[in-house]
């Protein structure tokens, strides 16, 4: 295989090459805890899966983690701390690269995303300790019970693709939370605020610890409270919780960096693939009705959610 390597590097590098994809095979198979499948195969199901990931992450309002972290720790054979690892770099990713667009396209709110960002980024390091430390089982079921009572949530409540607010709360007017923007399927300009600012705020708190305690990016706890709690229009509320992930997860990151659980082989494919996927996400967005988004987020959440409840109950693994 590298004998045209050998030749021009006089072998010395041809055995280095050699030696970095033997390792990197090792790592793999090691990984996924099966060595009967060639190590090349799972980063490329990866990348194939994080594009179609990035595509729907984006729509649906949420990081990539929370997709990415039930699909590939239930399908893939690797161990749940890699998983989570990469999760975390995943959403990170996808929101890097759909922010710009977010902004652009005034889906996404300055305004209202660093304040959320500065709170939910400070509690993601002390969730990630949390997380850590937790069998994974218990990680597994807790996050699928939490992911399928907000899927709840979203099918009882009623008009979250434009809200119902009431009278700005003080804090609100203060820091001028609000704006317009464009909406495809009607032709019009959406005119919006938020209220109970506060008691949002407070939320995010906990989502910043279950955020790192999961390892996901919160986008499926993001979009409830600045949609149903704070009354930001559904579109609104998915734009700024893509955007503001590309801070929160920022911290979270870090602390399994740390502690070895980011395996590159594992995290480069799945970060390139969320990243293509996210940048088509964005496009589809702009356009898409708020119904079908709203829809879409509520069997995401429901899929993902269930999957990991009963992989952490241990009924279907």
């Amino acid at each position: 295989m590298f004998d045209w390597l050998a030749a021009f590097a006089g072998g010395g590098l041809a055995a280095k090459a050699t030696a970095a994809v033997t390792t990197t095979g090792v790592a793999v198979s090691n990984a996924a805890g099966n060595t009967a499948i060639p190590w090349w195969v799972w980063p490329l199901l990866l990348f194939v899966t994080t594009f179609v990931l990035g595509i729907v992450a984006v729509l649906g309002g949420v990081g990539g983690g929370v997709l990415f972290v039930p699909i590939v720790g239930s399908f893939f054979p690797f161990n749940l701390d890699f998983v989570r690892g990469a999760g975390l770099l995943v959403a990170l990713a996808g929101a890097l690269a759909a922010g710009p667009g977010l902004l652009k396209l005034n889906l996404a709110n300055l305004r209202l995303a660093l304040p959320v960002a500065l709170i939910a980024s400070t509690f993601s390091v002390v969730g990630a300790f949390i997380g850590l430390a937790l069998p994974n089982n218990v990680v597994q079921a807790a996050l699928g019970l939490t992911i399928v009572l907000i899927a709840i949530l979203f099918v009882i409540s009623k008009n979250t693709e434009f809200p119902q607010v009431g009278n700005s709360d003080r804090l609100a007017r203060f820091l001028n939370l609000g704006g317009t923007y464009y909406e495809h399927s009607s032709g019009k300009t959406v005119n919006w605020s938020v209220w109970r600012t506060p008691q949002g705020f407070l939320l995010f708190i906990a989502i910043g610890i279950m955020a790192g305690m999961f390892g996901l990016g919160a986008g499926w706890a993001n979009v409830p409270v600045l949609n149903l709690l704070m009354g930001a229009p559904l579109k609104v509320a998915v734009g700024t919780s893509k955007f503001l992930l590309s801070i929160t997860d920022t911290s979270a990151a870090w602390v399994y960096l740390n502690q070895g659980a980011v395996l590159p082989v594992i995290a480069v494919p799945s970060v390139v693939g969320i990243m293509l996927g996210s940048f088509v996400g964005v496009r589809l967005l702009a356009k898409a009705k708020p119904k079908a988004v709203k829809y879409l987020v509520i069997i995401l959440l429901l899929a993902s959610g269930l999957r990991s409840l009963l992989k952490g109950l241990g009924i279907w693994n």
